[in-house]
């Protein structure tokens, strides 16, 4: 019995579907199939019922997977142990995250991370903030960045940091003129928002709310490139993380004027409470704390 089809198997069992199994273990469909079978000729029993409209496993499957959970467990920590003595840092990091992330924090991370550990390959997934989540829960991915963390029994959230918030703006607009503007100011205001089901749109409602600032929502975007697109047109204003508009302000296109009080946006790694972390992945959350 191989190690890697026993990974399969477990990985099968645990997302009930062989498209998602295949994802996780970076093989076709076919090959998924083709491990549950060796599985079930090396212990002649069948470990999965099959049928069209339910997944389920048999007796002998369910007694596999309980007991082949906690062999990849121990056998996941010694090749991680092995490495650490050694002092070899290799493998594959398998990361999701919302594209403000992505696009803007997460680049110089990976190209220094990269350049001290060249055996380490990482694969990047640019997803909505829900799909983050569910990519890590699944076990499609083995480390999620997300803003504005959400607890969750199933997951680790490793705190990051934290970004300030601004206003952005076309430069000819009143309030670019500003040192700094109130929340109170953008009464009425003309709003460039995120997608109501986005966590930095829920976070910038409650903020707003908070402060008894209704603003008008003239704009919707799922992520932070057209909404500076839209700023660029001058079609209203938006709150948004500085890091995300440098170099907008570098160039003119784009204001950004800091708001007045203590207002910033948390940023945290997530991970699967149950998953075994390698010396690779330990050393890139480290460096995802520092600044750069």
């Amino acid at each position: 019995m191989h190690f890697e089809s026993l990974k399969v198997f477990c990985d099968l069992a645990e997302t009930e579907s062989f498209t998602r199994a295949a994802q996780i273990n970076g093989v076709s469909q076919s090959a998924v199939s083709q491990a549950i079978s060796s599985l079930e000729k090396h212990f002649n029993s069948l470990l999965i019922e099959r049928s069209k409209k339910n997944f389920r496993l048999t007796t002998e499957g369910e007694v596999l997977y309980s007991h082949g959970k906690e062999m990849l467990k121990t056998f996941t920590a010694f090749q991680n142990r092995m490495q650490e003595i050694k002092h070899v840092i290799s493998g594959e990091i398998r990361l999701a995250t919302v594209y403000t992330l992505g696009l803007h924090d997460l680049p110089p991370y990976v190209k220094r991370f990269l350049r001290d550990y060249p055996d380490v390959k990482i694969h990047v997934e640019y997803r909505r903030a829900n799909q983050v989540y569910e990519g890590v829960v699944g076990n499609i991915v083995d480390l999620g960045l997300v803003a504005y963390p959400v607890p969750d029994a199933r997951l680790e959230i490793v705190p990051l940091r934290k970004e300030p918030l601004v206003l952005a703006c076309h430069p000819q607009h009143p309030l670019a003129k500003l040192k700094s503007v109130s929340l109170k100011a953008l009464k009425g205001q003309k709003f460039i928002s995120f997608e109501p089901d986005l966590p930095t749109r829920k976070a910038l409602d409650k903020m707003l709310k908070g402060q008894g600032v209704a603003v008008e929502h003239v704009m919707e975007f799922d992520n932070i490139e057209t909404v500076k697109r839209a700023l660029e047109l001058d079609c209203g204003v938006a709150i948004v993380p500085e890091p995300t508009v440098k170099q907008e302000v570098a160039t003119h296109t784009l204001a950004a004027v800091p708001l007045a009080g203590n207002y910033f946006r948390q940023l945290g790694a997530i991970y699967r409470k149950t998953r075994v972390l390698s010396p690779a992945m330990k050393l890139f959350l480290a460096l995802l704390k520092e600044p750069l």
